[in-house]
């Protein structure tokens, strides 16, 4: 079986929890540009409440063109930005420390496409996650290869579905959970700071 998926800056932690159940995920970057996705937005939570974390775009968010062609306007310090308010909402997560190097390191990295950006992102998580998810870019082609059962999951999470389509989330302590309650849907990231080696547990079991 495969997963057929867009792009997704650090997808959100319902996508992670599907990935592993198959052999394979598809990872299309050949689709049209969207806005108002998750391609190009993660969303992380801060003692107010959750924080979308945009990566702004070259030509706006109007453009037509493949998400393989979409590059990320670093006119904008977003990197900087994205990580201040990455480090100001997880400093006091039980596993941030652990993973803040390397994270550190990947926003300092120079990035020209925003399909090399997600990949980067994509491929850090499943690595720190410790599960085995194969990530195939190349274009796809219905029937090829005589493949099995494809489940089609291309724009089926977007900001402003996803609460509705995934009404059964995975639980997990947050760091912020006692003051504002269990903010369901997150990116990864926030069940790998708040959660580390015990994510892929809770992903493989669903909450």
């Amino acid at each position: 079986m495969k997963l057929l998926v867009e792009s997704q800056y650090f997808p959100p932690v319902t996508l992670f929890r599907m990935s592993i159940q198959f052999s394979n995920v598809n990872i299309d970057i050949y689709d049209s540009w969207r806005k108002m996705s998750f391609r190009n937005r993660c969303v992380v939570v801060g003692g107010n409440g959750p924080i979308n974390l945009s990566i702004p775009v070259v030509e706006g968010r109007e453009q037509k063109k493949p998400l393989k062609e979409v590059r990320i306007d670093n006119r904008k310090s977003w990197q900087l930005q994205h990580w201040r308010t990455i480090t100001s909402c997880y400093n006091r997560s039980p596993w941030f420390s652990f993973f803040e190097p390397e994270l550190e390191a990947l926003y300092r990295q120079p990035v020209d496409l925003l399909s090399d950006w997600n990949r980067t992102c994509f491929e850090w998580v499943t690595k720190k996650l410790g599960v085995a998810i194969y990530a195939n870019y190349s274009p796809y082609v219905p029937g090829e290869n005589g493949e099995g059962e494809v489940v089609d999951w291309r724009n089926k999470l977007t900001p402003k579905s996803i609460q509705n389509e995934f009404p059964d989330p995975v639980r997990y302590h947050q760091v912020f959970e006692e003051r504002i309650g269990f903010i369901p849907n997150l990116s990864i990231l926030d069940l790998l700071f708040c959660e580390g080696k015990n994510a892929q547990r809770i992903l493989t079991a669903g909450g």
